[in-house]
C-alpha cells in the first residue's frame, strides 16, 4: 500500500466518508431507475469540495494536489459506482495542462477546475481501442470525423479529440452531433460526429501528446477499477460470513476460503500495480510502461473478481435486487476502455524493445 502524507490521508478519508454516506450504491440504482446516466447532485458536490481541480495548477483555479491524490478519490467513488464525469473531466484538464497554450489554459482550466465545465476524451473510432493513428481531419480550423465510443459525451461541454495531425479542443455546438449508445453499464456513452466543428489545436505537448493523454486515462481508469474490485471482494466476503447452507455458514467451507484467499492475493497485486502507475505519473518516470501494467492488471483482476462475486452469491447474484451485478456490468465496459489486456501487453512488450 502506498505511503500517504497527512493531506492525502485526510483527502482519502473525506472521499470515503462522502461516498459511503452521500453516494452509496443505492444512489446509482435510483439514478438508473430515473432514466438518468449522471448524478448531477454528486457532480455539484465534487466541484464544491475541489475534487474537479486536483490536477489543475493553482494559477488556474485548481489545487495541483497530484495524480496519487486524484487516484485516491476515484478509487473511493469506484467502490460505490458513483456516476459522475470526474475521470473524464480530469483527463480533459490534464490534456490542456500538457499541451495547451497559455490562452487555452486561461480559457478552459478555471472552468474545468470548478466543475462548471465538463470535458471528455474523444479518441476511439472503432469498436475497440487499437492505438492506431486517428482518421479525423482538420482543415481551416474545422474538424471532421466520427468517434465511436465517447464516455460522458452527453454531459460534456468540451471534447479533447485526436486527429490525424494532433489533438484538438472542440466545444459542443455547431458541427457536433451525438448518437447515444446503450452499453451494459447504463452510463453516459455516445458516438460523436464532428462535421466542420470549430477546433483549437493543442500544440505544446509534443508529437506524443495523444499517448501521454492515453497513459493518464489508463492509470486513472484503473483506480476506479481498483475501487470496484475492493467493493466486490468486501461485499462477497460479508455475504459468505452471513449466508447459511447445509446448517453451516458458507465462510466455514475450506474450498471457499481458498477461493477468497486467491482473490485477496490478486487484489493486492492489482493495488500494487495501480499505485505504481500513480507514483510513475507524479515522478515522471516510465509512465507508459506503468500505465500498461496498471491497466492490464486491473483488467484481469476485475474480470475475475466480478465473475467470482456473482458466482459466490449464487442464484441471487444474477438478480437485479443485489448490487453485485452492477459491478460486473461496469467492469466489462472499463475493461475495453483505452486498451484491453492483449493490446496493453503487446504495447508493453514493444516499449521494452521486444
Amino acid at each position: 500500500m502506498a505511503i500517504l502524507n497527512e493531506e492525502q490521508t485526510m483527502l482519502r478519508d473525506m472521499a470515503q466518508e462522502w461516498a459511503t454516506n452521500e453516494s452509496p450504491v443505492g444512489n446509482w440504482r435510483k439514478t438508473r431507475d430515473a432514466g438518468q446516466k449522471v448524478d448531477t447532485g454528486a457532480w455539484s458536490s465534487m466541484g464544491q469540495m475541489g475534487w474537479t481541480g486536483i490536477v489543475v495548477p493553482e494559477e488556474f483555479g485548481g489545487t495541483d494536489f497530484g495524480w496519487t491524490s486524484l487516484g485516491l478519490v476515484v478509487e473511493e467513488l469506484g467502490k460505490t459506482l458513483t456516476a459522475s464525469p470526474l475521470v473524464a473531466t480530469s483527463l480533459a484538464s490534464a490534456a490542456i495542462v500538457l499541451g495547451g497554450s497559455q490562452a487555452q489554459k486561461e480559457k478552459f482550466l478555471p472552468r474545468l477546475a470548478s466543475g462548471e465545465l465538463v470535458g471528455t476524451l474523444a479518441f476511439d473510432e472503432g469498436s475497440r481501442h487499437t492505438g492506431s493513428a486517428a482518421a479525423a481531419t482538420v482543415s481551416g480550423g474545422k474538424l471532421s470525423g466520427t468517434k465511436a465510443f465517447v464516455h460522458e459525451a452527453d454531459t460534456a461541454d468540451l471534447f479533447v479529440v485526436s486527429a490525424a495531425d494532433g489533438v484538438y479542443l472542440v466545444e459542443k455546438g455547431d458541427g457536433v452531433s451525438l448518437s447515444a449508445r446503450e452499453l451494459t453499464d447504463r452510463r453516459d456513452h455516445a458516438e460523436v460526429t464532428f462535421d466542420g466543428a470549430a477546433a483549437e489545436k493543442l500544440a505544446d505537448g509534443g508529437d506524443d501528446l495523444a499517448d501521454k493523454i492515453l497513459d493518464r486515462a489508463r492509470i486513472l481508469t484503473s483506480a476506479e477499477m481498483l475501487g470496484m474490485a475492493q467493493a466486490v471482494f468486501d461485499t462477497t466476503l460479508d455475504y459468505l460470513k452471513q449466508r447459511v447452507q447445509f446448517n453451516q455458514v458458507l465462510a466455514s467451507f475450506q474450498s471457499l476460503q481458498h477461493r477468497m484467499a486467491d482473490l485477496y492475493a490478486d487484489l493486492e497485486l492489482m493495488r500494487s500495480a495501480v499505485e505504481g502507475g500513480f507514483q510513475a505519473l507524479d515522478m515522471g518516470f516510465k509512465v507508459p510502461e506503468a500505465a500498461c501494467l496498471a491497466k492490464s492488471r486491473a483488467n484481469e483482476v476485475l474480470h475475475v473478481m466480478s465473475r467470482q462475486g456473482i458466482q459466490l452469491h449464487g442464484g441471487i447474484g444474477m438478480t437485479d435486487e443485489y448490487d453485485v451485478g452492477f459491478y460486473l456490468k461496469r467492469a466489462r465496459v472499463l475493461e475495453t476502455s483505452w486498451g484491453n489486456t492483449g493490446f496493453l501487453k503487446d504495447r508493453h512488450a514493444k516499449l521494452a524493445g521486444y
